[in-house]
């Protein structure tokens, strides 16, 4: 099978198109025939190694020292089961799923095996496969840190970063919870943000959210480019702060968690789990969950991809469609 393969860390170019041996699903796994992956903000870290410095030797031990240990990026798809090892029982041949592949990577490849009890569920049919494969990451992150904030109707919620992966699923999912929601975005956003529902839309480039006087309960910094003391002088004595890129707490963090009872909340690997992938896909189905495609790239066109992800400027998500010549 074609996979795209890296054996070095480094630029874009460092991923090369490769035949590589088709995996067999062991007696608990399903062999899924990938249609769509994405390009996320964690593929381009991993590929080029820029972690924060706080960990990066759980990285190195994660990723690996010298050379990447798992050759093939690639972190959500979607795909036709193509068939199924001998004990699984909740999927059959045919069936079109979309999964999380973060725990092995692996997506950037004309099929993966999963374990049928891992973050895999049945997609949505009203999505494409592109739309399926967007999902598990981005959305999968703005619900987790939304429940963790137990976010509530009639709250104010901000979000920072609004027309990235998880910012564009975090306005849905906090207005689907019933929350008062504010976008903050450039000005080529807007409209976008404002067709995902927010209820008020503020453009960095022209106003500071933090002068306007408004406070929050929630503030969900989805890019990690606010100021944490801007954000605490918007967010109300017991709300939450959100942060899910920064790994560790700032000594700012520490004293405030000390000194007052606002909550903060940093980033962590959210559990991988089908009843999260099952929840979002009733949202697609209800049409209470919308996916932003920017861009969608061929496999072949994967180091362009990277190239235009590492930019920053994405809106929403970036896709792959993997076509199939046999």
């Amino acid at each position: 099978m074609k996979a795209i393969v890296y054996t070095k860390y480094g630029p874009p170019d460092v991923l090369q198109l490769q035949e590589v041996e088709k995996p067999a699903p062991k007696a608990n796994e399903i062999l899924v025939k990938i249609k769509a992956t994405t390009v996320t903000a964690g593929d381009i870290r991993s590929r080029s190694f820029t972690v924060p410095r706080s960990v990066w030797l759980p990285a190195r031990i994660t990723l690996g020292f010298r050379q990447p240990k798992k050759a093939i990026l690639g972190m959500e798809l979607a795909g036709e089961v193509e068939s199924v090892g001998k004990d699984v029982k909740r999927f059959k041949k045919g069936d079109q799923v979309f999964a999380a592949s973060l725990v092995g990577f692996g997506a950037y490849a004309e099929y993966k095996c999963l374990p049928e009890d891992g973050p895999v569920s049945i997609k949505a049919s009203n999505m494409t496969y592109e739309e399926a494969a967007a999902i598990p990451i981005g959305a999968r992150t703005a619900l987790f840190f939304l429940q963790k904030a137990n976010i509530q109707s009639g709250q104010k919620v901000l979000v920072y970063g609004a027309s990235g992966s998880v910012g564009t699923y975090a306005v849905q999912i906090a207005k689907y919870f019933g929350a008062d929601v504010t976008g903050v975005c450039s000005t080529a956003n807007v409209e976008l943000v404002k067709s995902l529902g927010a209820d008020q839309v503020i453009d960095y480039t022209v106003e500071d959210f933090s002068s306007t006087g408004e406070t929050y309960d929630v503030i969900f910094e989805a890019v990690n480019k606010s100021s944490f003391l801007a954000c605490m002088k918007s967010l109300k004595q017991d709300g939450t702060y959100i942060n899910v890129t920064e790994p560790l707490p700032s000594l700012q963090m520490l004293w405030i968690q000390l000194t007052s009872s606002r909550k903060i909340i940093l980033s962590r690997n959210s559990p991988e789990t089908a009843e999260a992938l099952h929840f979002l896909k009733e949202l697609v189905e209800a049409g209470k969950l919308k996916v932003v495609i920017d861009r969608a790239y061929a496999l072949e066109e994967i180091v362009e991809a990277h190239r235009y992800v590492e930019k920053g400027h994405k809106k929403g998500n970036v896709v792959i469609t993997v076509e199939h010549h046999n």
